[in-house]
């Protein structure tokens, strides 16, 4: 017969057991330094953004880290280091790891580009991993078993793209499947002047689920960061330029055009101020905030633009998802990787 004694120290046995597989579990977990702050503009950000969130470093040694996504199926966010044509995985697990090299471009030596490698991604409702290509300047769906990737469009009117930078995709309606994507010469060396470049502009382009191209804006000077708001009725294109820091906003018609288009957001004032950085990649959460690469960090807007704070790394943050349960938020910062807790969701993946 068990007594009560005997019952009670088999609890505490257990009890002593347990804690002490929590504290070797917590003992082996990582610890990634604090980075950074969140820098509050508005007491609304509270609701978005716990007081007590903190800025962790996950991984470094990048030459410039853009174009994060995560790989829901996986468990891993894919992020690319640009410059040095890579393609990363980053997880808890395994940490940061090399999951495709080259990246972007891989013939012969060459001078024309300036950054050879892939930059943003996303993973489609049918779960494919699409990437802008910026090296082989077009866009790429790619295996991620074997990595061998299919071009999805590669010119407009007969002439190469520049090196297509960032990506979105309609994800319900009758547009579902199509993606918008950023069209700058970044990725050329000379940008503008580069003898390379075929584009009398620097485009904004809608690829249809039928595989035709359509122009969707040519007169920006460098279109970057390209997000949609969660009715998919609205697209918003960021503008990488000292001269003309804005993000723009596009009210969308029922063929994907725009009908009528404004500045969403002016950041000169934050460009004079000196904060690092410009208008760059960005993300739509639920409510239709946008998380937006600007000036001195990430930006969290609302809809009608009011700003209710930055989160700063230390440097320019050049791009961000979430990931996890859909409430991490990663960020890919010049030479590092990075991630901070919120208390929204974002648009993620569903594949």
């Amino acid at each position: 017969m068990t007594t009560r004694r005997a019952a009670l120290g088999a609890v505490v046995g257990a009890g002593a057991a347990l804690i002490g597989r929590q504290a070797f579990a917590q003992a082996d977990a990582p610890i990634y330094p604090a980075i950074g702050r969140v820098r509050r503009l508005s007491p609304k950000l509270d609701g978005i953004i716990p007081p007590d969130a903190v800025i962790e470093q996950l991984a470094d040694g990048i030459t410039w880290a853009e174009g994060p996504t995560w790989v829901r199926e996986g468990g891993y966010l894919l992020f690319s280091d640009v410059p040095g044509n890579t393609m990363y995985r980053w997880s808890a697990k395994g940490g940061k790891e090399v999951f495709l090299k080259p990246s972007g471009y891989d013939g012969p030596p060459t001078r024309i580009f300036r950054e050879a490698g892939s930059n943003g991604a996303i993973v489609t409702v049918s779960g494919d991993l699409v990437i802008a290509d910026c090296g082989n300047r077009g866009l790429a769906k790619v295996d991620p078993l074997t990595k061998r990737k299919t071009v999805l469009a590669s010119a407009y009117g007969g002439k190469k793209f520049n090196s297509p930078n960032d990506l979105v995709e309609m994800r319900d309606g009758p547009l579902r499947g199509a993606i918008y994507f950023t069209d700058p010469p970044y990725g050329l060396e000379g940008l503008d002047a580069s003898p390379a470049k075929e584009m009398a502009f620097n485009g904004v382009y809608l690829l249809r689920p039928d595989g035709r191209v359509m122009l969707v804006d040519d007169t920006l000077t460098f279109p970057n960061g390209i997000a949609l708001s969660p009715d998919g009725k609205r697209l918003y294109v960021s503008v990488s330029d000292p001269n003309r820091p804005v993000i723009m906003a596009y009210d969308l018609g029922f063929d994907g055009l725009p009908n009528a288009s404004e500045v969403f957001f002016d950041a000169a004032e934050f460009v004079k101020a000196g904060g690092p950085g410009l208008p760059d990649g960005m993300k739509v959460d639920v409510d239709g905030r946008l998380f937006a690469s600007g000036p001195g960090g990430l930006m969290i807007l609302t809809p009608s633009a009011e700003l209710l704070g930055v989160i700063e790394t230390g440097g320019t943050v050049a791009n961000c998802a979430f990931g996890d349960d859909g409430r991490m938020l990663y960020l890919t910062s010049n030479h590092i990787l990075a991630r901070v807790r919120t208390r929204t969701h974002g648009l993620t993946s569903r594949a």
